[in-house]
C-alpha cells in the first residue's frame, strides 16, 4: 500500500496540471454521465454520482458542465452512450496495470490502448490477467501537516475504517467500499479534509522499482494511458522508493 500513496502524489501533481488545461473536465463529464445513466440524476440516491460530483467540484468544474453531463446521462437530452470496460495489462519491470475505460467505440479504444502499451514497453493482457492482484476499497488521504497521527487513527478506526497507514507526509485510511461514505462523513464532521477521497483498486502486493530508468518507463506508460480520453482510472502495483518518486516528480 505504500506505493499507492507515492504514486498518488505524482498523480495529483499531474491532475492539477490537467485541470488547468481543462482536460480533466472531459473525463469527469463522462463519469458523471455514466453514473447518472446507471443510477439516475438524483445524487441523494446515487452514491456513484455523488462521488463524481465531489470530484468535479474539487477541480472547480463549471456548474453548467456538471448539469449538462447529468442531463445527458439521465437521458434528459441527447448524448453519447458510453460503454464501461476494464482493460488489464503489464508494464515494464514486472508491474501490473488495471484500467477503467469509458468509450463510445470499443474497437477504436482497444486498438489505441494496445498501441500505448506496446509503444511504452508493456503489453495489453487478457481479461483477468491482473485483476486478481487488486481489491476494491475506499481510500482517504490526509496531509500529515493537517492532523495528529494518533488522533486521526483512533477517529478513523472508530468511524469504521478497516486500516490506517502513515507514509512520509501522508496519512492513508482504507475502508470497505460500503463503509466509505460513512467514514468520510464522520471524519469531515470531525474537521478533517482530504487530499484524495475515492473508491479505488488497491494492490494486494506491490512491485518495488528502484532503478530510475525502469521507473521512468513505467511512469511514462501510466501517464500515456492517463492522457487517453477514454481512460478514467489507472491502477498499478508500482511501488516507488521515496528518492525515486521525488526524482520523477521533479523531472
Amino acid at each position: 500500500m505504500a506505493g499507492h500513496s507515492k504514486w498518488a502524489n505524482i498523480k495529483h501533481k499531474k491532475a492539477r496540471a490537467d485541470a488547468q488545461k481543462g482536460k480533466i473536465f472531459s473525463k469527469i463529464s463522462k463519469e458523471i454521465m455514466a453514473a447518472a445513466r446507471q443510477g439516475g440524476s438524483d445524487p441523494n440516491g446515487n452514491f456513484r454520482l455523488r462521488l463524481a460530483l465531489q470530484k468535479a467540484r474539487s477541480v472547480n468544474m463549471p456548474n453548467d458542465n456538471i448539469t449538462r453531463a447529468i442531463q445527458k446521462g439521465a437521458g434528459e437530452v441527447d448524448g453519447v452512450n458510453y460503454e464501461e470496460i476494464v482493460y488489464e495489462g503489464y508494464g515494464p519491470a514486472g508491474t501490473a496495470v488495471l484500467l477503467d475505460i469509458l468509450t463510445d467505440n470499443r474497437n477504436r479504444t482497444a486498438g489505441e490502448i494496445r498501441h500505448i502499451f506496446s509503444r511504452n514497453g508493456g503489453s495489453l493482457g487478457a481479461t483477468g490477467c491482473v485483476a486478481w492482484m487488486f481489491n476494491r476499497k475506499g481510500y482517504l488521504a490526509v496531509a500529515a501537516a493537517d492532523a495528529d497521527e494518533d488522533e486521526l487513527m483512533l477517529q478513523a478506526l472508530d468511524a469504521g475504517a478497516a486500516d490506517f497507514t502513515a507514509d512520509d507526509d501522508l496519512y492513508e485510511i482504507y475502508t470497505a467500499p460500503d463503509d466509505f461514505e460513512a467514514v468520510k462523513e464522520k471524519l469531515e464532521a470531525a474537521g478533517y479534509s482530504f487530499t484524495e477521497a475515492e473508491i479505488t483498486m488497491i494492490p494486494e502486493n506491490t512491485v518495488e522499482v528502484t532503478d530510475l530508468d525502469d521507473a521512468r518507463k513505467v511512469v511514462s506508460l501510466i501517464e500515456a494511458l492517463e492522457d487517453h480520453d477514454d481512460v478514467q482510472n489507472v491502477y498499478t502495483n508500482l511501488d516507488l522508493p521515496s528518492e525515486v518518486a521525488e526524482a520523477l516528480a521533479n523531472e
